[in-house]
C-alpha cells in the first residue's frame, strides 16, 4: 500500500459502487478500499488510516449514520461523505447537521465528487 496518499474508504452494500468508486478515487490520486458493510469497515486494520469515507446512507444491519455515531463514540472524527439513492429532502439537511461533509445523490457527477472530497480533506489531518 501506497501510504503516501491519502487513503479515501468507500462503504456501499452496491457491488457496482464498490468496484467503480474506488478507481475513480485512484484516478483522483487517491488510494482507496471499499467494503460491502459499516461491520466490515469496523472491522478492519484501515479505520484509523482513514482520511475520508464515502458512506452509503442505507445498508442492511448498521446503516451509514448508525456507521457515523459509532465512530464519534469511539472518538475517530473521519469526514464522511454520504452517498445515497433515495432522493428524499430531508435526508440530506438533516446529515450535514450531524457533521457530514456533504450528501450526493447517485448518480453523482465525478466533480462533485471531487469537490467533496477536496472539503473533506482541506482540514487538519
Amino acid at each position: 500500500m501506497n501510504i503516501t496518499l491519502p487513503l479515501v474508504s468507500v462503504v456501499d452494500d452496491d457491488e457496482s459502487v464498490r468496484e467503480s468508486l474506488p478507481d475513480l478515487l485512484k484516478a483522483f490520486g487517491f488510494h482507496a478500499e471499499a467494503f460491502a458493510s459499516a461491520e466490515e469497515f469496523l472491522g478492519s486494520d484501515i479505520v484509523g488510516r482513514t482520511r475520508c469515507l464515502i458512506l452509503d446512507v442505507s445498508m442492511p444491519g448498521m446503516s451509514g449514520p448508525d456507521l457515523q455515531q459509532e465512530l464519534e463514540r469511539r472518538g475517530l472524527p473521519i469526514p464522511i461523505i454520504f452517498i445515497t439513492a433515495h432522493r428524499d429532502d430531508n435526508v440530506r439537511p438533516r446529515l450535514l447537521e450531524q457533521g457530514a461533509v456533504e450528501c450526493l445523490f447517485k448518480p453523482f457527477s465525478d466533480a462533485d465528487l471531487q469537490e467533496a472530497l477536496s472539503s473533506a480533506l482541506s482540514g487538519p489531518p
